[in-house]
């Protein structure tokens, strides 16, 4: 059920209707039975593995407090979360790759007969609500959060429709408490916040990544030798934006419409292409995911504490999982290596101080473009279908031949009618340092606003609509 399709606002209609007439316990009990037919509605089969993960995590989390109230750590029972929620994610993400990569390991060393491979769908959402339940348990471990006493409000704080496909990856600190508390009713502010979060994330979605993802798709589907260093720039930039507007655009939507049901998300994006380091961008690009990786690996591995060296083989080891994470495939350890090597290189030219607000804006500005620049260097990883092509294109891009063309030609003057309100509007945003400024301002102003998007939705969309790219992961 996507976001951008009618199927899946009839049902949140429907789901939004009954809730409002709810008490609190009914309400717990409506949402959990919401999600999981809207998972469902993907494959039933696969809601086991919900119930499974569910399961799993509300008794350990219970065993553990438990144990150490009796004087025990109940570190079993956190090994028996640990490897019930890692083994899910071993065998339906990873299987097939490392058998395949064992087999091909093999053959160099002329054995004809490998392991047998198996072909798993990939559960949608699997390495949201793993990482999710996974960190519920390392928080009852480590004391900070108490233990879920009631299945169903466990249940709904795993499987909570908005955000389970695709994240934000909540905390149990922050989620958890919502659902077992009386949430607040639907008002005036709460329904122009969600409308502000719901328009701003389909607009992201529908018209910017949709539209971005014909162009890039174009260009990646064709073989490299017929690709000149100008196509490959213009595919990368429009990837660049097909995967922010598509994931950013998700998050959005997600808060917008658990703001209607009374719930309160994460913010996942603050503006990331304005980063002016790789520290920065990690501190605004998927910010529910860089910050599990560093509170649930990185420090854990020692983070900075034990002196440089440390400190970068720590950086190396979280960006190379985290990249891993993302798929099972040797462009995405690519992909998080160079941000592993980027992270280090900045942190021992001494960027891990940051710097001044009040830089020069020339001084700010070449930042920004350089980092964005750089970011994009990496999506080009994240996007080949292979290595050999991601090496094939990068060898284009940097090595030639550069033609350009009518088709280049068009393709930047689309890429500028949807890119340059979009660029404006966060422009505007990032000046301001408020993500919700637009709700500030009087009816009129938010009214044009509104009616952009609408117009912009209705005749601008793109000609075939996509799923969401992190429905993938």
């Amino acid at each position: 059920m996507l976001f951008n399709s009618y199927t899946f606002w009839i049902f949140f209609a429907v789901v939004a209707l009954v809730y409002r007439f709810l008490d609190h316990r009914g309400r717990n009990h409506f949402l959990l039975l919401s999600s999981y037919v809207f998972y469902g509605y993907w494959d039933w089969r696969f809601l086991t593995l919900i119930a499974f993960s569910t399961v799993v995590d509300f008794v350990a989390g219970r065993r553990i407090a438990r144990s150490q109230a009796s004087g025990s750590l109940g570190r079993e029972w956190l090994l028996a979360s640990l490897i019930a929620n890692l083994g899910l994610l071993a065998v339906f993400k990873y299987f097939g790759f490392f058998v395949s990569e064992f087999n091909t390991l093999l053959a160099a060393f002329g054995w004809e007969k490998g392991l047998p491979g198996v072909e798993l769908i990939l559960p949608v959402g699997i390495s949201f609500y793993t990482f999710q339940t996974l960190s519920y348990t390392i928080d009852v471990y480590q004391g900070k959060t108490r233990p879920a006493q009631n299945p169903i409000d466990f249940a709904v704080y795993v499987s909570f429709f908005p955000q389970l496909v695709a994240g934000p990856i909540e905390r149990s600190s922050h989620l958890l408490p919502q659902v077992v508390e009386p949430r607040p009713k639907l008002d005036e502010a709460r329904f122009r916040e969600g409308l502000y979060l719901v328009m701003g994330g389909l607009f992201r979605k529908v018209v910017i990544a949709d539209n971005m993802a014909m162009i890039a798709n174009q260009i990646f589907s064709r073989p490299t030798e017929q690709l000149s260093g100008a196509e490959v720039l213009i595919g990368v930039y429009a990837f660049a934006f097909q995967i922010y507007g598509d994931f950013s655009g998700y998050s959005s939507i997600a808060q917008g419409t658990a703001k209607w049901l009374g719930f309160d998300l994460m913010d996942n994006f603050r503006h990331p292409y304005f980063a002016r380091s790789p520290r920065e961008f990690w501190q605004r690009w998927h910010i529910s995911l860089s910050t599990w990786l560093r509170d649930y690996l990185y420090i854990p591995l020692g983070g900075n504490r034990k002196g440089s060296w440390f400190t970068y083989r720590n950086l190396m080891i979280t960006m190379v999982l985290g990249g891993l994470w993302h798929g099972a495939a040797w462009t995405f350890v690519i992909w998080g290596a160079i941000h592993g090597i980027w992270l280090a290189l900045h942190r021992g030219l001494g960027g891990a101080r940051g710097g001044s607000r009040q830089e020069n804006r020339m001084v700010d500005g070449i930042k920004i473009v350089v980092t964005f620049h750089l970011v994009c260097l990496t999506w080009l990883f994240f996007r080949a279908e292979n290595l050999e092509q991601a090496l094939g294109m990068l060898e284009v891009l940097f090595a030639g031949p550069w033609v350009w063309n009518e088709a280049l030609t068009g393709f930047l003057v689309l890429m500028g009618f949807f890119l340059i309100p979009l660029l404006v509007f966060e422009i505007w945003l990032e000046r301001r340092e408020n993500l919700y400024s637009l709700n500030e301002l009087g009816w009129v102003s938010r009214g044009a606003v509104y009616l952009f998007i609408l117009l912009m939705l209705l005749f601008f969309g793109a000609p075939e609509r996509q799923e969401f790219i992190y429905f993938r992961f």
